[in-house]
């Protein structure tokens, strides 16, 4: 495993030993005073923790889980979350599983990051968790079938067309959140852990071979959460993690998608 630390600094990060990343950070502190480890893989959907873990403003350290060559079966692993799953978020000895419950206790652990609304407005705080929830259980499904689509059949024909058919079935949900961008920069009323999760859909999608072209907003989005602080530390950190794969021998990334019909 890999093991990423926070350090004090004025630096972003610093390689500190062979698979090992030490991150300077704005020495945040940690309110609930256990130390915090995000096992995450670059490219999952772990990035939409960890980029709510940069956004918190807490000292954190993460850990490269290497799911390619299936570490995230291991016993050792699976001792820690049963379900095989990333992310994970362990607190102390507590370990927290599934990115909108992690999404939730960030939020209201660190209430001034505005990772998610909470306190203020019930019925806000509501519609952005009816919003992570559509993104996990409706929209994230679909994204597996395009990026993975050899999970799901394995004859050419059929690889290709759980292809066609996720596309199909995720254009009725772009076409949603294409329409709400229209009208504002958005998800919700200001940038939320929404935003980071629309945003990881649609790299994921474009990396499987969809075409951007109807979704212009949704293009439009994409940027402007790049550029946002936080999800450029986070960028930062799974760069580092593909370059230490990489230099390690592993894979840095799913295998080959078969050729789109």
């Amino acid at each position: 495993m890999l093991s990423l630390t926070i350090a004090p600094g004025n630096y972003p990060y610093q390689a500190i030993a062979a698979g090992t990343v030490k991150f300077n950070d704005r020495a945040a502190r940690n309110p609930t005073m256990s130390p915090l480890k995000l096992y995450f893989f670059p490219g999952t959907c772990a990035r939409v923790a960890l980029t709510a873990l940069e956004q918190s403003g807490a000292s954190f350290e993460t850990q490269l889980i290497k799911l390619p060559v299936g570490e995230h079966r291991s016993g050792e692993y699976l001792k820690l979350n049963p379900k095989g799953k990333l992310p994970t978020l362990q607190v102390g000895e507590w370990v927290l599983t599934e990115n909108i419950a992690i999404l939730s206790w960030l939020a209201r652990t660190y209430p001034a990051a505005g990772i998610l609304p909470v306190g203020a407005n019930l019925h806000e705080e509501c519609e952005a968790l009816s919003d992570l929830s559509w993104c996990a259980s409706s929209i994230h499904p679909l994204v597996t079938h395009i990026v993975l689509p050899q999970l799901f059949c394995d004859t050419p024909d059929g690889i290709a067309r759980v292809w066609a058919m996720a596309g199909e079935a995720i254009s009725w949900h772009l076409q949603i959140i294409e329409r709400r961008l229209g009208a504002q920069p958005w998800m919700r009323a200001q940038s939320s852990a929404v935003d980071w999760y629309v945003e990881w859909i649609w790299s994921q999608i474009l990396a499987g071979g969809f075409d951007p072209a109807p979704y212009p907003k949704l293009a439009e989005h994409s940027a402007r959460v790049c550029a946002l602080p936080a999800s450029q530390r986070a960028q930062a950190r799974e760069g580092e993690a593909v370059q230490w794969l990489i230099r390690n021998g592993f894979p840095a990334g799913p295998p080959p998608r078969p050729p789109k019909p």
